[in-house]
């Protein structure tokens, strides 16, 4: 068996069952391979490599497709790397949840202007928070906010007890005190949060999208932070990454992060076990995990 991948730290490959070959982008490319783990964001060079590789199985090591979607061929399974990424982006729902209501970017600017600003703090104890997708990030984040205290909205696409709809929204956005965004970005979710959704906001409420950022539309959010309607959280934008001389970054209410929340430590272990269990599954003949598109 032959995995194509770009050059990650060898302990990504550690757990791999012996006999896997591990090719690598920046070596001669092989004319087939079983498994093919695309460089995130590089379109070019999976056309590439898909207009020149035999390839059964892409796996991303990510948990958005969004942007490979469009580039795999119909008879190439596509599976992706949902579960990978669960706890840091969770870590940072919660971090970033305190830092807003504790008000910590006011503090440090008041800090750097050598300020003692006391003031009334938030309680994240009794908030109510609405996830906005309910996959295993969502569950993760739930499985974190439980012992604050606070009161829970998962919002999926199918109904099921205790889990609303989006339908819904338009009775859940008024109660809520903070939005997670945790969609994919499809045809269906992009430009989710317009100024119809944003204006259905309890006033003062938190936005933070550690989803995509074409989720939300971008100019109705800075009238929204402008107009000190909203806060926001941002770990991703539109666009992406964001121009230096782009108004989000200088909006009042917002803090920005670099699309890092998945980008921790402990992501080389975890994608290590995902990849041993997802080739183990392969060469057993077992169904994969997150298929997103199945083969012939």
């Amino acid at each position: 068996m032959r995995i194509l991948a770009p050059r990650l730290r060898p302990e990504v490959f550690a757990l791999l069952p012996q006999g896997v070959e591990v090719r690598h982008l920046d070596e001669p490319w092989p004319k087939a391979a079983d498994f093919f783990l695309p460089p995130f964001g590089q379109e070019e060079v999976v056309r590439q490599v898909l207009a020149q590789v035999e390839v059964r199985v892409v796996q991303t090591l990510s948990a958005g497709v969004d942007w490979i979607l469009p580039l795999v061929p119909q008879g190439v399974v596509l599976c992706d790397g949902s579960g990978i990424h669960d706890v840091p982006v969770a870590e940072w729902v919660v971090a970033l949840l305190l830092a807003l209501l504790k008000d910590l970017p006011g503090f440090w600017q008041a800090q750097g202007q050598g300020r003692w600003a006391p003031r009334q703090l938030a309680d994240l104890e009794g908030k109510t928070i609405l996830l906005l997708g309910y996959g295993s990030i969502g569950k993760a984040v739930e499985e974190r906010l439980r012992p604050f205290g606070v009161e829970l909205l998962p919002v999926a696409r199918r109904p099921r007890p205790g889990v609303y709809t989006p339908q819904d929204l338009p009775h859940l956005l008024p109660r809520a005190d903070a939005v997670v965004l945790l969609l994919p970005l499809t045809p269906e979710t992009r430009g989710v949060v317009n100024r119809e959704f944003l204006a259905q906001m309890r006033p003062g409420a938190l936005l933070l999208n550690a989803g995509r950022g074409a989720l939300v539309e971008t100019e109705a959010l800075l009238e929204a932070l402008e107009a000190g309607r909203v806060r926001a959280a941002l770990d991703v934008t539109d666009p992406e990454p964001l121009p230096p001389d782009h108004p989000l970054w200088r909006a009042p209410g917002v803090v920005i992060t670099p699309h890092v929340a998945g980008f921790s430590q402990g992501f080389v272990q975890r994608a290590a076990r995902f990849l041993a269990e997802q080739v183990g599954r392969y060469l057993r003949g077992e169904p994969l995990l997150n298929v997103v598109q199945e083969g012939y």
